[in-house]
């Protein structure tokens, strides 16, 4: 069984190592479903972390339809990516029809090889997951990250299944959202799924008061949580 952590800066990420996590998906800015993160963040972690690192590449909140501009900024972070030595990049593509974008996707796949390639959950809302997951498959990526087309992957258990089901082994479903350590033995029992995909997030509270509104609170990878999921599903 494989556990990725989602973790939004170099403290969560040491603490998803500390806490035994196979893998991280490293971003920033989680509060708004994440972007790329920092140079600096993602150096540190390949270099000094004893994880798999996978950076999301995404350069702003909202859809997955980029233009040129976006687009051109995305290829330069994976060269990026690959020249700091990273093990993977997390990506997603969508056109305006909410199809995969399977021009974009296969050329990043070839361009950030020998890094694997994980379609987000850009997948959960594409019109048709089952033409779908077969354009991902046909465009190289390793794995998808999904929660099964519903918000949370205990709402999409069912639907997780079934896409489990259709993969038959060609590329690896990665269940995430809403994951936790009450929740994900039981969900890769129902689905078969062998990645689970969690933030393990809790609220840290600086002690230090300030005049401005909830600005000494932050989410940040608990460890504790991160071994409690671990053994859980070890």
């Amino acid at each position: 069984m494989t556990v990725e952590i989602c973790a939004n800066s170099v403290q969560s990420a040491t603490n998803a190592a500390n806490g035994g996590a196979d893998r991280i998906e490293l971003c920033q800015n989680l509060n708004e479903g994440g972007t790329t993160p920092s140079y600096a963040t993602i150096k540190y972690c390949v270099e000094k972390l004893p994880l798999k690192t996978m950076v999301l590449i995404r350069p702003r909140p909202g859809d997955f339809c980029y233009n040129d501009a976006e687009y051109d900024a995305i290829k330069e972070d994976v060269l990026m990516c690959r020249q700091l030595g990273a093990h993977g990049v997390v990506v997603g593509f969508l056109d305006k029809n909410l199809d995969i974008d399977t021009v974009k996707t296969a050329e990043i796949v070839k361009l950030a090889r020998p890094m694997e390639v994980t379609f987000h959950r850009a997948f959960d809302r594409c019109r048709d997951w089952h033409k779908a997951l077969e354009q991902i498959i046909e465009c190289g990526c390793d794995r998808i990250l999904t929660s099964g087309q519903c918000k949370t992957a205990p709402e999409g258990i069912d639907n997780l299944r079934e896409i489990q089901k259709q993969a038959n082994g060609r590329i690896a479903i990665l269940a995430g959202s809403g994951v936790n350590s009450q929740n994900a033995a039981e969900i890769i029992r129902t689905t078969g799924v062998c990645e689970v995909h969690s933030s393990c997030k809790h609220t840290v509270v600086n002690p230090q008061k300030t005049n401005i509104e909830d600005s000494s609170k932050y989410n940040e990878t608990d460890l504790e949580e991160v071994k409690r999921l671990i053994e859980a599903v070890s």
